[in-house]
């Protein structure tokens, strides 16, 4: 355990800039969102948290965890009995609850990562605040190392033009500030709303017919395919719909600013890779038409 004051800027948290200040490694640490109790266990501080809140559904040790409310809620008796030294947190977290946790003298960690670079930082940071700052910089350099891996792959891919669709009533995608926008990108995907400012806009079903997307992304919880993604069918115009390219990748992987980020960004990659073979076998296909006798040939 160190005993060197540690101090980490942080650029934002509940509205307003702060630092987090320890006297010592923090022991004691609640999670109050999903995504942060996979960054600590990450970053080596596993065996420190001592309250979750649901959903807690990885890494698995975390299930065994005591629950200190959702989120929507949190339980503020049940944190403050648990006596942490840091709580973690996001600016979704009840930002009125997690102030009042702040006034009540514990250290507060905002986790609010909108890069794959942030996420990694995250990870180095909460390694070096929980004292395990070795197996923090371990596990942010093997993340970025992944995603690295990605970038080589996908450097020369086809673009795809993608629509991302997180639910169906109503109708909401990503905007170009999103992280998922970025995750596109890497895999050679084109957000076809990404000149929306908004991170989650809500769109019509007249905005997709007219973007025209190539693929159809769907993210839901274990990659559990939905009844509504295969209502796009009835709009046979839709080039997603005529290459069959309606496509469903797990939220928890991909939705999480969190370390399995990078294996969300994978099976992502794996989506539109499936949608270029299509539109390779379907070029094929064609070429082969034009090529049998007796085929016309409008270029003669």
């Amino acid at each position: 355990m160190s005993s060197r004051p540690i101090s980490i800027p942080r650029a934002r948290a509940c509205l307003r800039a702060f630092t987090v200040s320890l006297t010592a490694s923090a022991q004691r640490i609640v999670s109050l969102a999903p995504h942060a109790t996979e960054l600590l266990f990450a970053a080596g501080a596993g065996a420190r948290v001592i309250g979750v809140i649901d959903p807690a559904d990885w890494p698995r040790e975390a299930a065994h965890l005591p629950r200190v409310g959702d989120v929507r809620s949190l339980d503020l008796e049940r944190i403050i009995a648990l006596r942490p030294d840091l709580a973690v947190a996001w600016p979704y977290t009840v930002p009125s609850q997690v102030e009042r946790l702040r006034a009540l003298g514990v250290a507060i960690y905002i986790t609010d990562a909108h890069t794959p670079d942030a996420i990694a930082d995250d990870i180095e940071r909460l390694g070096m605040l929980s004292g395990s700052e070795v197996q923090g910089e371990r596990a942010a350099a093997a993340f970025r190392s992944r995603l690295a891996a990605v970038r080589a792959q996908t450097r020369d891919a086809p673009p795809v033009r993608v629509f991302y669709e997180i639910w169906n009533q109503p109708l909401y995608t990503v905007g170009g500030t999103h992280l998922i926008t970025t995750a596109l990108a890497m895999c050679g995907g084109e957000n076809v709303f990404a000149s929306s400012l908004l991170p989650a806009p809500s769109v019509s079903i007249e905005a997709v017919l007219a973007a025209a997307p190539d693929a159809i992304v769907a993210g839901t919880d274990g990659a559990v395919r939905p009844a509504w993604l295969d209502d796009w069918r009835r709009w046979t115009s839709l080039p997603a719909v005529r290459r069959d390219n309606l496509m469903v990748v797990d939220a928890n992987l991909l939705h999480r600013p969190g370390p399995r980020f990078a294996e969300g960004v994978e099976q992502l990659c794996a989506a539109l890779d499936r949608a270029r073979m299509k539109d390779r076998m379907l070029a094929r296909a064609g070429q082969r038409r034009l090529l049998k006798p007796g085929a016309r040939n409008d270029m003669n």
